[in-house]
C-alpha cells in the first residue's frame, strides 16, 4: 500500500470572532498549512473538506485559486474532518494524486446546538420532550458509565483541570485559564453528573493538512485513518432506545479497525487525542479505544498518567474542552497536535521523551466515529 505522508499543518485559533467567517478561517488554515509544506497551491491534486455549518468547501477555490482542482465536500458531523482525512489519504493512495489537502472549519452561533429530529430520521415527539438536547445523552451515559464502574465525579473533574492546564498552555485554544477541579466540580450542574465547566462549546476555527506520497524531508507518516458508523447495540446521541445485553461501541469499532490497518496498537501509542465533547466522553473513550480497561481511569487520571509528563498524554493541546468544537475542525485540530508532537514542535507543552507514534479519535451523532496513527 502507498505510504501517506503528512508534509504541512496549519490552523487558526479557536473561540469566536465577530469579524472572521468561517471560510476566511478556513483558507488561513489552508494556507498555513501550504506554507508549512513548502508547496504552492497550484500543485495540489485533489482536495477534501467540510462544515457544519459555515458552507462549502469546494468554495475555498475563489481565494485559494482557480486552477480547476476536484474538491469535495465532506459533511459527517463531528466526524467530518476526519472524513475528509481518510478521503484525502485514499486519494494519495489511489493514485489519484500526489498533492491533496484535507480541510475542516465551522463557525456556530452561540448557545447550544440545536438538531431537527428530522434531520437524524426521529419524529417531531422526540424533540418536544427534549430527547434533542445532547447534555442530556451525554449526562445519561456516563452516569451508567459510572455506576457500573466505578468511576468518581471527582475523576471527571479531574479531566476537565487537566484540559484547562493543557489549554492555558496552547496560544490556539480557546478557554487558557487554568481551573482547579474543585472550581469545575462547582460551576453548576447541567444535567447530572456533569457540571458547566465539564462541557466544550460550539465555536469557531479551522485546521489543514497537507497529504503527500512519500519524499524525502518528511518526517510524520499516516499509518492509518478510519471511519465507522454505528452497529446494532450501540447507546448514542439521538438513539430513541436502547437494546437489552451488552453495548456495542463505534469508537472501539473504529480504534480496532485502525490499528489494524496500522499494524500496531494501544501499548505502541505516545500521545493521544480522544473526543471529549464533555469530561465523562475522555473517560469512556480512553477504555472504548483499548488504551485502558473501563473502570481503570479512575486510577490514572489520579495518578496523573493522562498528564502531559505521564505515562499515557492525553489531549494535550486541552481538547475540546479548551478549544471548543468547531465541528468540522475538531478531527484536523487533533491530528494537527499530534504532527507537532511528533516534530518535537509543541513548545511547552511537548511530551518528553520524544514521542513517535500518536492517536487521534472523534465521536458525534448518531453514531459516527473517525480515528487515526500517525507515526514520526
Amino acid at each position: 500500500m502507498t505510504e501517506v505522508l503528512i508534509a504541512g499543518a496549519g490552523i487558526t485559533r479557536f473561540g469566536r470572532t465577530e469579524d472572521v467567517s468561517g471560510r476566511q478561517h478556513a483558507v488561513r488554515a489552508v494556507t498555513a498549512a501550504l506554507a508549512d509544506a513548502g508547496i504552492e497551491w497550484s500543485r495540489v491534486g485533489a482536495a477534501f473538506g467540510g462544515s457544519d455549518a459555515a458552507g462549502n468547501a469546494d468554495t475555498l477555490v475563489a481565494e485559494l485559486g482557480l486552477t480547476g482542482v476536484p474538491f469535495v465536500n465532506v459533511k459527517n458531523g463531528c466526524a467530518t474532518g476526519g472524513s475528509a482525512l481518510v478521503s484525502a489519504a485514499n486519494a494519495i493512495r489511489s493514485g489519484m494524486a500526489d498533492v491533496v489537502v484535507a480541510v475542516g472549519f465551522d463557525k456556530h452561533p452561540r448557545g447550544a446546538f440545536d438538531p431537527r429530529p428530522a434531520d437524524w430520521g426521529l419524529d417531531e415527539a422526540y424533540g418536544r420532550d427534549g430527547l434533542m438536547v445532547t447534555t442530556q445523552f451525554f449526562g445519561m451515559k456516563i452516569q451508567r458509565y459510572m455506576h457500573d464502574h466505578g468511576i468518581s465525579a471527582r475523576t471527571l473533574g479531574l479531566v476537565a483541570e487537566k484540559a484547562y492546564r493543557n489549554g492555558a498552555l496552547n496560544p490556539n485554544a480557546w478557554r487558557r485559564k487554568a481551573i482547579s477541579a474543585d472550581e469545575v466540580l462547582a460551576s453548576g450542574m447541567v444535567n447530572d453528573p456533569l457540571t458547566r465547566f465539564m462541557f466544550c462549546s460550539p465555536g469557531e476555527g479551522a485546521a489543514a493538512l497537507v497529504l503527500c506520497a512519500p519524499h524525502e524531508g518528511v518526517p510524520v507518516t499516516l499509518r492509518a485513518a478510519e471511519v465507522r458508523t454505528r452497529t446494532f447495540g450501540t447507546f448514542e446521541v439521538f438513539s430513541p432506545w436502547v437494546p437489552g445485553g451488552e453495548l456495542t461501541s463505534v469508537s472501539r469499532a473504529a480504534a480496532t479497525a485502525v490499528f489494524e490497518r496500522a499494524g500496531l496498537g494501544p501499548g505502541d501509542v505516545d500521545v493521544v487525542q480522544v473526543q471529549d465533547t464533555e469530561s465523562g466522553a475522555e473517560v469512556m473513550h480512553l477504555a472504548e479505544c483499548g488504551f485502558c480497561a473501563d473502570g481503570e481511569q479512575e486510577k490514572l487520571i489520579a495518578e496523573g498518567a493522562t498528564e502531559i509528563s505521564g505515562t499515557l498524554p492525553v489531549n494535550t493541546d486541552g481538547g475540546c474542552i479548551a478549544n471548543g468544537e468547531p465541528i468540522g475542525a475538531s478531527g484536523l485540530r487533533q491530528v494537527y497536535e499530534v504532527v507537532l508532537q511528533l516534530r518535537g514542535r509543541a513548545g511547552v507543552r511537548q511530551v518528553p521523551g520524544g514521542p513517535r507514534v500518536g492517536f487521534t479519535h472523534v465521536y458525534g451523532a448518531p453514531g459516527v466515529s473517525a480515528c487515526t496513527v500517525l507515526s514520526g
